[in-house]
């Protein structure tokens, strides 16, 4: 496994890391557990969650993942793993989280000092807003309404509390998620101006049918020295081939329909079907190659995995020794020319 560091951290992140949105969910406590165990005996040392977490979110099972990871997590050496957790915004709604997450000095206190006591531990090593607190486009958005502006806590003032938390221990570094090129700017530029700790992350959908990131986040990102953290590189379930196959495969996109609605979009099947093409004339599974396009990206600090099997976990981790050849390359960057970005 390949350790790359986490930004302008400290952190030495695994080049693959845990996400475990399905913990509580598709995943039972013991299936959680045995995951963890899994991916630290491959080398995986850094776990990412969320206090929504598991996903699709609903209150009967909000904070579920979280209490999972606790109860591994007290029976291992904490220093010698990277736990990041994230607080939710309020762009989805969520009434049953602080009726309606904020992010602000009521909310962000409370939502540390319960993914804490809920993880088992006295901090985090990474701390992320979920998503952004003022109004953006996201989860398949792709236009810029002004007219869905609304009140939101200013960053500065955001950036405030969360610089009590790192002074009081309970996080180490801070980090963003589902963020635009403006708003890591304005979060950077503030911390400067401020004298207030840097962000050094920000965790974004990126994967073979969404390379948005390439445009505007990558150079923002070059520049300030700000990690991505990619999620969903297999595009739920999508680059893995089971779709094309069966439609109607067990999965993220069938059980929860509504969650996934990023990628029903026309050109996902068509472009999919490419993708599948040349993996399969390259020797690889699907996943394979995509998961080894994402991890070999020069600005991609740690690809998140997520899987409901033991099966599907060991596949993925073994995509961590694959490097693609300039042949392959060079028809993935073909098939992108014809459909770029079919699912951002």
């Amino acid at each position: 496994m390949e350790y790359r560091q986490l930004g302008s951290s400290d952190l030495q992140v695994s080049a693959l890391a845990l996400g475990t949105m399905t913990f509580g969910e598709q995943n039972s406590e013991a299936d959680a557990h045995a995951q963890l165990n899994y991916a630290v005996s491959r080398g995986v040392n850094f776990i990412d969650t969320a206090e929504m977490y598991p996903v699709a979110p609903r209150a009967e099972t909000v904070h579920r993942t979280e209490a999972y990871i606790g109860s591994w997590l007290k029976h291992q050496q904490r220093d010698k793993l990277i736990l990041a957790s994230k607080i939710a915004g309020p762009a989805r709604g969520f009434s049953w989280i602080r009726g309606t997450p904020r992010i602000n000095r009521e909310h962000l206190t409370a939502a540390i000092d319960g993914s804490l006591r809920r993880l088992q531990t006295d901090y985090v090593d990474l701390y992320q807003l979920h998503w952004p607190d003022r109004y953006v486009p996201m989860f398949g958005a792709t236009s810029y309404d002004v007219t869905q502006e609304r009140d939101s806590t200013p960053i500065a003032e955001q950036l405030q509390v969360l610089a009590e938390l790192v002074q009081a221990g309970k996080v180490r570094h801070i980090g963003l998620s589902n963020e635009t090129p403006w708003g890591v700017s304005e979060f950077v530029r503030c911390a400067e101006q401020l004298g207030l700790p840097k962000i050094v992350s920000v965790q974004n959908a990126y994967h073979l049918l969404n390379r948005t990131f390439e445009s505007g986040l990558a150079e923002v990102c070059h520049h300030t020295n700000v990690g991505l953290l990619a999620y969903s590189p297999l595009a739920f379930g999508w680059l893995s081939g089971k779709y094309i196959a069966d439609p109607n495969a067990h999965g993220r996109i069938t059980l929860f329909p509504g969650f996934g609605q990023r990628y029903n979009k026309p050109n996902v099947p068509p472009a999919t079907k490419e993708y599948l093409r040349i993996a399969q004339e390259a020797g690889l599974t699907p996943a394979t190659m995509a998961l080894a396009f994402a991890r070999t990206r020069w600005f991609n600090s740690s690809v998140i995995l997520g899987a409901t099997t033991l099966e599907q976990l060991k596949e993925n981790l073994d995509s961590a020794e694959v490097m693609l050849t300039a042949e392959v390359l060079e028809k993935i960057e073909a098939v992108h020319r014809i459909y770029p970005n079919p699912a951002p």
